[in-house]
């Protein structure tokens, strides 16, 4: 019994014979590098007298509090420490990173006039070799400008430490997933689709309806910026020098009809083996010629007030 009180009591004054900056650095190790602050730790880590230098994130996690932004920046705070901790281990003591909780030290949010989390400041020492050169050693803060993500904060704060925070960021492996299903799906679609790409009556259709719609006027409305029709509701502009954006596709079915018809009367009518289908096929397609021409030339007389001219309509 007397043997373990004796073990008990050197242990009690080594801790005692522990400095400051072994103190904090046991903190540190518990903590897997992050100091979890109170009233007292913070007066030992910003000690006035100090040849170390520290960055402590202000925060209120508690979830009384509400306090997303405090959650959201968390993560990134304790992968930037836990980086730290990958530093070598003769100047891991010589900056520490600590966390201090609104419920663990509101006088401390106090005395420093905080009213809103999250903060991050860096204590430069006050002695020491890496003393500011300006004898500044007031904290410095970090401004949230680049949002809370963990690289900015690294790079900030390396130009406090000893040596930069060996920070590296997070395999994104969901981008790498999203990459491969894309390929992977590209390939499949290419499969399937490569007949149509490679049939040159594909090619023919495609080129063909982006005449038609150039000749309806698809530059002249994207150039001049021009809406889809009226405020009133009426899709024709008039005037040479007006046009809206929906009739561009009027014109351009009113072209393809009337090119249409007239290649089944070229194409296929003089093809028809029965003499009546083909009398038929004559009648059919001259007659939707007709109409639909007679269309275009009443479209070209409402566009242009007083054109005399007209077919049926």
């Amino acid at each position: 019994m007397k043997a373990v009180f004796v073990a008990a009591l050197l242990s009690l004054s080594s801790c005692f014979a522990l400095s400051p900056q072994q103190q904090l650095s046991q903190l540190a190790s518990a903590g897997n590098g992050i100091i979890k602050l109170n009233a007292e730790t913070y007066d030992l880590l910003t000690s006035p007298k100090r040849n170390w230098s520290a960055s402590i994130q202000f925060t209120a996690l508690d979830a009384r509090r509400k306090c997303s932004p405090c959650k959201d920046f968390n993560p990134s705070w304790n992968a930037v420490a836990k980086a730290w901790a990958n530093a070598p281990a003769n100047v891991r003591q010589e900056h520490f990173f600590a966390t201090l909780d609104f419920d663990d030290a509101s006088s401390v949010f106090q005395k420093l006039g905080l009213n809103s989390a999250p903060i991050v400041f860096n204590y430069p020492p006050t002695d020491g070799d890496r003393k500011p050169a300006s004898g500044n050693t007031s904290p410095i803060k970090y401004d949230f400008s680049d949002g809370f993500e963990a690289r900015p904060l690294a790079e900030f704060l390396s130009k406090f430490t000893p040596v930069p925070i060996p920070y590296k960021d997070p395999i994104d492996w969901a981008k790498f997933v999203t990459i491969a299903i894309g390929v992977l799906g590209s390939l499949l679609f290419l499969r399937f689709i490569a007949p149509i790409v490679q049939n040159r009556w594909s090619w023919a259709a495609a080129t063909v309806v982006t005449i038609l719609v150039m000749v309806g006027g698809y530059m002249f409305t994207r150039i001049r910026g021009v809406p889809y029709n009226g405020g009133n509701g009426n899709w024709i502009a008039g005037g040479y020098q007006n046009q809206f954006g929906q009739e561009v596709q009027v014109v351009a079915f009113i072209y393809g009809l009337l090119s249409f018809a007239l290649l089944m009367l070229i194409l296929v009518v003089p093809h028809q083996k029965s003499p009546q289908r083909q009398r038929l096929q004559v009648y059919l397609w001259t007659g939707v010629t007709m109409i639909v021409y007679s269309v275009l030339v009443s479209l070209f007389r409402v566009k242009n007030r007083g054109y005399p001219f007209k077919l049926f309509l």
